[in-house]
C-alpha cells in the first residue's frame, strides 16, 4: 500500500519521506529527573505507575516556586506501559490518531470504565522495510513511501497503564492513514485519509464506546461534503459543531471550512465562508478546540511546499458569524505533521517536519501557544523571534529529554493535565514510544479549583440541597449559587473543577445515547453551557491560587472599606487577607463589588505585565459565549451556520493595523495610516449602523463600561491587554463593551481611538457599543484638539474634510445605554431636566449640539454635587446655564425609572471610579493622567450576568526615556497638543476646586 501515493507529483516529498539515522533512542532507559514527588503520591494508587520517571514541567523553578508570567513548555518522558501480549500494543506505526475518551459511569460504581486514549489505524511499515522500529530503512531518492496500513483499534487505560487491543462489533471503516479523528461524548469520530486502493471515502464513522463493548457505526450524512481527501484537520469546536478544514483531495492543497451541526438531524455537512484572515491552502497542519469554543489551526505545508508557522483561531459569535482570527506571539518555528492538542487555554505543540529531510530542531520540538497570555513559549523561555539551532545535551542550560519529540506523523491527546504522543516516523525510523509530559499550570486550575469545589460540596450537602457532578444547582447561569451573604459581601461564583479533556456527551447517534453518570437525557445540551461554566470557573480560582503564591500564600488586594485607593504615586494601599472560600449568596439586584482589581506598573523584560495571564472578566463570563440552542431548535442553528456577513476592508485594515493591546507604539512618524476616502467608507458603515439604533440603547449583561478616553489610545490599549480585548482572541464572544464618550481631544492620538472603535462597531455591531459626549461636537472638538491633529496628521485639505465627515457621524451617536432595565449609563447626567428616560428615547437624531434642548444639554454637561452633603441644584463651574445635580435628584430620578443605578463619565476622577448619592451613582474615567498633569488613575467596570459591578483600574506610567512619544523628533509634533492644553486646562478633576477664570471652561469660550 501506498499511503503517499497522490503526492507522487508534488515537487518536495516530506521530509519524514527522506532516510536519514535516527538521532537518538526511541527508548531511553533513564529520564534526567522526576515529577514532583506530591504528584506522584497522589496518582501512584490510581495510576499504577503510570509515568515511571517524568521531568519537571514548566522548566522554570520546581514546583513550589513563584511563577512570573506564563510556564514553558514541558518535557516528554517515556511511559513503560504494560501489555499482556505483544499484540496488544500499537507497535511502530505513523500516520495515525490518537484520541482521550473519557470516562463512563460513577467513579467506584459498578461497571465504571476510567479515561482511556484510542489509538486508530497508521501505517505500521515502510515500503521496502519491515518497519521494525530502530531499523532504518533503506529507501532510495524518491522518497519514503508508507505500507501496512491498517483499521485496526488499540485502546490505553489511562489508569492501569495497560495496552489492549480491541475489536469493535459491527462493519470497521477501510485501512488508513494520515485520516482524521475526534471525541465526541464517549465516541470516536473517523473521516477521511488514504488507503491501499487511494483516498477513502468521505463517510463519517463512529466508534461508540458507551458500553463495554465497543460498535462500529456508520453515520449516515446528507448532501455535499468535504469529499475525499487526507492530510486535513478535524475537531469539534463548541461541543457541537464538528469542523472539518483543508487537507488535500488528492490534486492540490485546500482551505475549505466544512461544519457539522451535531444538535441538528438529519446530519448535514455545511460549507462555511468565514470572516477574517484565514490560512492558506495547507495539508498536515493541526488543530485544537478549546473549551470555550475556539479553534486554533497551526502550522502545515503550503500548495508550494512551504512549511507554516502561523497559527490562526476560528469561532462563532453569538449572531452565528463564523471569523478567522491570527493567533498573537510568535512561533518558535514552521512546521508540518506535527501534533498539537489544548490543555485548558494552552495548546501543546511537539515535533514537526520543516521539508528536505529536515526535522524541527531540538529548540523548538515542544512548544506552548499560552491563549490566555497571546504568547508562544519552548522549554526554556518566552518565544520573541523564530527559533534556529539546538539546545544540545553539552550546551549550558541544554536538555537531551528534547530529542524525544523530534518526530513527524506522530499523534497527542491529553487526559486531565497530561499530554500523551505516541509512534511517529524520525529519520526513517517507525516508533512505538508513548511519551506523556504534565502541564503543570493546569494542574495549578485544577488543584485550586478542587479546592474550592470541596468546600461547596461539603456546603451544599449540608443545607441538603441535590449536587450534581460538577456542583451545578442553578439553572439561571449553571453555578452553584450559595446563600447567606452578609451585607456588602459579593460572591463571583464558587469554582468547581473542570471536566476531564471534554467530559461532555453530545448525540450523534440515537441508538447509543447513554449520558455519563447520573446524568438524565432530558438536560441535553443545557449541561454543555453548565460544564463549560465549571471550567470557567476553574480557571478563576486558578488565577486567585496564581496571585496567592506571589505573596507566601496570601493574596494582596486593597482594603474593603477603601476599595482601591489610588495615590498621586501610583502606589496601592492594600492589606494582606486570606481566601475565602466561604458560601455567600448573590443578593438581588445590582450591587457593586468591594474590591477593584488594580494592575501594578509593568515591569521590563520579556515577562513584565504577564500577570494577566487568566482574565477575570474573560472566564468569569464564559457561560454566555455561545447560545447551543436545542435539538428542537434545529432549523435556526442552520440559518446560523449559514449566516455570512458582509466583509469591508476598511474596518479590517484598522482592526489589524491598531488593535495590538500589547504590541502597539506611538507611530513615529505622525501621518495617519488612512486617507480621507477610507475615513469616509469608514464612517459610512458606522453611521448605518448608528441610525438603525434606538437614542437609548437595550442592553444585556455582561458588558464592560469605558469611560472618557480623550484620545489617549495608549490607555485604551492597556485596559485591552490588562483585562480582555474585543476581538476573537480575546473575549467579544463572551462579554459587550460599551463605551461613553469624548473619544477625542486632548490627548494626542484622538483618530486612532475613533477610528479603531468605529472598525469595532462596524465589525461586532451587536457588541460594541458608542454613545455620545460632549465633545463629540464640531463646535467643542475644534477648540480642544481634534481639528487640529486631523490638519497636522492628514493636511489641512484632507483634514479638515475628515474632521467634517467624523462630526456628522458624531450627531447620529445614541445617548445613553440602559442595561437589564436596572442601570442606566450616560456621560454626563441628569441635570435639572431629565425626570424620565422616555426624555431621553425621544430626543430625534441626527443632532447637533447647538440645536439641542436643555434635555441634551443637561444629558452631556451636567454633573453630580461636590459630595453626597449637597443637595438640589447648584450652579456649574464649567459655564452659564449648567448644573449640578445633588443626591436627591439621582434617587428621585432612580424612583421615578425603577432603576438602581447610573454610571456617568465626563468628569477625571483620581481613582478612575467615584461614587456618588450612597453608592447609586458612579462616576467612571478611563483615560490614566489625563492632560500629562492630573496624575490620575483610569478605570473601567465590569458588570457579571449577576449584576455585581467590578471596578478595574490602571496607574499611569511614566513615559519610557526611549519611546517615539519622548524623541527628540516628536517635540516638535507635540508642540501643538501641549500648548493647547496650557492655554485651555480641562475641567479640575472632581473633588478640586475650579481655577478662576478658567480658560477651558465654556465662560471663557
Amino acid at each position: 500500500m501506498d499511503v503517499d501515493s497522490a503526492m507522487a507529483a508534488e515537487p518536495d516529498h516530506d521530509p519524514s519521506e527522506q532516510p536519514t539515522t535516527a538521532n537518538g533512542a526511541d527508548h531511553p532507559t533513564e529520564s534526567e529527573s522526576l515529577l514532583p514527588q506530591q504528584h506522584q503520591q497522589q496518582e501512584q494508587q490510581s495510576n499504577n505507575n503510570i509515568i515511571d520517571n517524568s521531568s519537571n514541567s514548566g522548566g522554570v523553578g520546581g514546583p513550589g516556586a513563584a511563577v512570573a508570567g506564563p510556564r514553558c513548555a514541558p518535557m516528554y518522558t517515556v511511559v513503560n506501559a504494560l501489555m499482556d501480549k505483544k499484540e496488544d500494543g500499537p507497535g511502530p506505526r505513523c500516520g495515525h490518531t490518537l484520541t482521550a475518551v473519557p470516562a463512563v459511569g460513577e467513579e467506584g460504581s459498578p461497571g465504571y470504565i476510567g479515561p482511556r486514549l484510542i489509538l486508530f489505524g497508521g501505517a505500521t511499515a515502510l515500503e521496502g522495510n519491515s518497519g521494525a522500529s530502530g531499523t532504518p530503512s533503506s529507501a532510495g531518492s524518491a522518497g519514503i513511501r508508507l505500507a501496512g496500513a491498517t483499521a485496526d483499534v488499540h485502546c490505553y487505560d489511562v489508569l492501569t497503564n495497560k495496552w489492549s487491543r480491541i475489536t469493535p462489533i459491527g462493519e470497521p471503516p477501510t485501512p488508513r492513514a494520515a485520516h482524521v479523528a475526534t471525541t465526541v461524548g464517549t465516541m470516536v469520530v473517523i473521516q477521511g485519509g488514504i488507503g491501499p486502493a487511494g483516498l477513502s471515502a468521505e463517510d463519517l464513522h463512529v466508534l461508540d464506546l458507551t458500553q463495554q463493548r465497543p460498535r462500529w457505526h456508520r453515520v449516515v450524512v446528507q448532501g455535499p461534503g468535504p469529499g475525499p481527501r487526507y492530510g486535513h484537520v478535524m475537531a469539534l469546536v463548541g461541543q457541537r459543531y464538528l469542523m472539518a478544514i483543508g487537507g488535500n483531495d488528492g490534486k492540490r492543497p485546500l482551505a475549505d471550512v466544512w461544519a457539522l451541526d451535531t444538535a441538528a438531524k438529519p446530519y448535514e455537512w455545511r460549507k462555511l465562508e468565514p470572516e477574517g484572515e484565514g490560512p492558506p491552502p495547507c495539508m498536515y497542519a493541526t488543530a485544537s478546540a478549546r473549551s470555550d469554543g475556539l479553534l486554533l489551526l497551526c502550522g502545515g505545508r503550503d500548495a508550494n511546499s512551504v512549511p507554516l508557522a502561523s497559527a490562526y483561531g476560528l469561532a462563532k459569535h453569538r449572531d452565528g458569524r463564523w471569523e478567522w482570527a491570527i493567533a498573537p506571539g510568535v512561533s518558535p518555528s514552521s512546521r508540518y505533521q506535527h501534533a498539537a492538542v489544548f490543555v485548558n487555554a494552552r495548546l501543546h505543540v511537539s515535533g514537526g517536519a520543516l521539508g528536505g529531510g529536515r526535522m524541527v530542531e531540538d529548540s523548538s520540538s515542544v512548544a506552548v501557544l499560552d491563549t490566555a497570555a497571546g504568547v508562544w513559549c519552548d522549554t526554556k523561555s518566552v518565544v520573541t523571534s523564530p527559533r534556529t539551532g539546538r539546545y544540545s545535551a553539552d550546551a549550558a542550560g541544554g536538555d537531551a529529554a528534547v530529542e524525544l519529540t523530534r518526530r513527524c506523523r506522530h499523534a497527542a491527546s491529553a487526559v486531565g493535565d497530561l499530554i500523551f504522543i505516541y509512534g511517529g516516523l524520525r529519520g526513517g525510523v517507525l516508533l512505538d514510544d508513548l511519551l506523556v509530559a504534565e502541564d503543570l499550570a493546569a494542574a495549578e486550575t485544577t488543584s485550586a479549583a478542587s479546592h474550592a469545589a470541596a468546600a461547596a460540596a461539603a456546603s451544599d450537602v449540608h443545607q441538603g440541597r441535590l449536587q450534581g457532578r460538577y456542583g451545578f444547582t442553578d439553572d439561571r447561569n449553571g453555578a452553584t449559587v450559595p446563600d447567606g451573604a452578609a451585607d456588602g459581601a459579593v460572591v463571583v461564583g464558587n469554582a468547581v473543577a473542570p471536566p476531564v479533556n471534554g467530559d461532555i456527551y453530545t448525540d450523534i447517534n440515537t441508538e447509543n445515547a447513554t449520558f455519563q453518570g447520573s446524568r438524565s437525557l432530558s438536560e441535553g445540551v443545557e449541561y454543555l453551557v453548565k460544564a463549560s461554566a465549571a471550567e470557567a470557573e476553574a480557571i478563576t480560582a486558578a488565577l486567585a491560587a496564581a496571585k496567592a503564591r506571589q505573596v507566601n500564600g496570601e493574596v494582596e488586594l486593597p482594603d474593603r472599606d477603601r476599595g482601591a485607593e489610588a495615590t498621586p504615586s501610583g502606589k496601592q494601599i492594600s492589606t494582606l487577607i486570606k481566601p475565602d472560600s466561604s458560601n455567600n449568596s448573590i443578593p438581588a439586584g445590582v450591587r457593586l463589588h468591594h474590591r477593584a482589581v488594580v494592575v501594578a506598573a509593568e515591569t521590563g523584560g520579556a515577562l513584565g505585565g504577564m500577570v494577566r495571564q487568566l482574565s477575570i472578566d474573560q472566564f468569569e463570563n464564559e457561560g454566555r459565549r455561545v447560545s447551543y440552542g436545542t435539538p428542537e431548535s434545529a432549523t435556526a442553528a442552520r440559518k446560523l451556520l449559514d449566516r455570512q456577513m458582509s466583509i469591508s476592508s476598511v474596518p479590517k485594515k484598522v482592526i489589524t493595523h491598531l488593535l495590538k493591546p500589547r504590541g502597539w507604539k506611538p507611530p513615529v512618524r505622525r501621518q495617519f495610516f488612512l486617507d480621507c476616502n477610507e475615513i469616509a467608507d469608514l464612517c459610512d458603515s458606522a453611521e448605518r449602523i448608528f441610525a438603525s439604533e434606538p437614542s437609548v440603547l437595550q442592553l444585556k449583561a455582561p458588558i464592560k463600561i469605558f469611560g472618557d478616553l480623550h484620545g489617549q489610545f495608549g490607555d485604551l490599549m492597556r485596559l485591552f491587554d490588562e483585562y480582555g480585548s474585543p476581538s476573537t482572541a480575546g473575549d467579544i464572544a463572551y462579554i459587550d463593551y460599551l463605551f461613553l464618550g469624548d473619544y477625542v481631544d486632548r490627548g494626542q492620538h484622538s483618530l486612532e481611538t475613533i477610528t479603531l472603535l468605529l472598525a469595532l462597531k462596524v465589525e461586532h455591531p451587536h457588541q460594541v457599543h458608542l454613545i455620545r459626549g460632549n465633545h463629540e461636537a464640531a463646535d467643542i472638538n475644534a477648540l480642544f484638539g481634534f481639528r487640529i491633529e486631523c490638519i497636522e496628521r492628514m493636511g489641512e485639505r484632507d483634514g479638515i474634510w475628515t474632521w467634517h465627515r467624523i462630526n456628522r457621524l458624531f450627531n447620529w451617536l445614541p445617548l445613553a445605554a440602559l442595561i437589564e432595565k436596572k442601570i442606566i449609563c450616560m456621560h454626563g447626567g441628569i441635570g435639572r431636566s431629565i425626570n424620565h428616560v422616555e426624555q431621553i428615547e425621544n430626543i430625534q437624531r441626527p443632532i447637533a449640539m447647538e440645536a439641542g434642548s436643555i434635555v441634551l444639554m443637561d444629558l452631556l454637561w451636567s454633573d453630580p454635587t461636590e459630595n453626597d452633603s449637597v443637595e438640589g441644584l447648584r450652579p456649574n463651574a464649567r459655564g452659564p446655564g449648567l448644573v449640578t445635580f445633588g443626591p436627591d435628584r439621582v434617587m428621585e430620578f432612580c424612583n421615578n425609572n425603577d432603576l438602581q443605578l447610573i454610571v456617568r463619565a465626563h468628569e477625571c476622577v483620581m481613582d478612575g471610579f467615584e461614587r456618588f448619592a450612597q453608592g447609586h451613582l458612579i462616576t467612571l474615567f478611563s483615560a490614566t493622567n489625563y492632560c500629562g498633569t492630573a496624575n490620575n488613575a483610569g478605570a473601567i467596570l465590569v458588570l457579571g450576568r449577576d449584576l455585581v459591578v467590578v471596578p478595574k483600574l490602571i496607574h499611569p506610567l511614566p513615559p519610557a526615556i526611549s519611546s517615539p512619544e519622548t524623541s527628540p523628533e516628536r517635540h516638535i509634533d507635540d508642540t501643538w497638543m501641549q500648548e493647547l492644553n496650557a492655554n485651555r486646562p480641562p475641567t479640575p478633576t472632581r473633588g478640586r476646586p475650579q481655577v478662576a477664570n478658567d480658560r477651558g471652561s465654556l465662560a471663557w469660550i
